[in-house]
C-alpha cells in the first residue's frame, strides 16, 4: 500500500485567520481574477462560510469510501476539497458524515458531486459546498487518491492550498500566493470603501469609473 503524506505544508494559523473577512468574490479578483471554481458548486444553504487549507482527495462516482478515509486522516482546520467528477445523481456525504467531521474538527466541506441530509448537517452547523443535492445513496468499495493534486470545477487544487468559500462561491489560492494575494486583498479592500463612501454622498459608477472613456476609446460618442 502507498503511503499517504497527510503532513504537506499548510498556511500558518495567521494567514488563514487573515482571509477570516476577506470574501471569495475579493480574493477571487486580487487574485488577477483567478482561483474561482465552477460556478454551480455552491454553499448547500445560505449564510456558509469556509476557511482553510486543503485536503484534496477524488472519489468515484456513487462510491464514498475515500471521503469516510479523509474524515480519518484530515487535519483539524483543513477543508475536504473532493473531486467526485460532478456526478451529481449522489449523496456522497451526509449527516452522520456531518457529525464526524464536526468531531475531527474539520472545517468543512468542497465536493464537486451531490450530498444529502441538508437540513440535518444545517442543525449540525457544518458547512458543504457541493455541485447538488441528491437522495441517493453511495457504496463503500473503491479507494479513490488521497491528499494528491486534483481538478475541482475545472481548476486544479493542490494539497495545502487556501480555500475560501461564501455565498458567491469557492476561491482556491495557491499556498505559495497567499501572502501576495492576502495584500492584493487588503488593498482592493480599502479602495473599494473609500468608493462606496463617495457613493453614498451622490456620486456616480459612471463618473468614478469614467465609463465614457471606456467607449470613446472605442469611438463611440455618448455623454451623459
Amino acid at each position: 500500500m502507498s503511503k499517504i503524506d497527510i503532513d504537506f505544508p499548510r498556511p500558518t494559523k495567521a494567514q488563514i485567520e487573515a482571509f477570516a473577512k476577506i470574501s471569495a468574490a475579493t480574493a477571487h479578483e486580487a487574485f488577477d481574477r483567478g482561483g474561482a471554481v465552477d460556478s454551480a458548486i455552491k454553499p448547500i444553504y445560505p449564510g456558509l462560510r469556509v476557511l482553510g487549507a486543503a485536503f484534496t482527495l477524488s472519489s468515484p462516482p456513487l462510491d464514498n469510501l475515500t471521503l469516510h478515509a479523509a474524515l480519518k486522516l484530515a487535519k483539524p482546520g483543513d477543508v475536504l476539497v473532493c473531486d467526485a467528477t460532478g456526478f451529481t445523481e449522489q449523496g456522497l456525504f451526509g449527516d452522520v458524515m456531518a457529525s464526524c467531521a464536526v468531531g475531527r474538527g474539520i472545517a468543512g466541506l468542497v465536493v464537486d458531486g451531490g450530498v444529502r441530509d441538508a437540513s440535518t448537517i444545517r442543525e449540525i452547523g457544518f458547512p458543504v459546498f457541493s455541485r447538488s443535492i441528491s437522495v441517493k445513496g453511495a457504496v463503500k468499495e473503491n479507494l479513490g487518491t488521497l491528499a494528491k493534486p486534483i481538478v475541482l470545477g475545472g481548476l486544479t487544487v493542490n494539497p495545502g492550498d487556501l480555500v475560501i468559500g461564501d455565498d458567491d462561491g469557492v476561491t482556491i489560492i495557491p499556498l505559495a500566493q497567499v501572502d501576495a494575494v492576502l495584500e492584493a486583498s487588503k488593498a482592493r479592500e480599502e479602495k473599494e470603501a473609500r468608493f462606496r463612501a463617495a457613493l453614498l454622498t451622490g456620486k456616480t459608477t459612471w463618473d468614478m469609473l469614467d465609463l465614457g472613456a471606456v467607449l470613446r476609446r472605442k469611438g463611440v460618442e455618448f455623454d451623459i
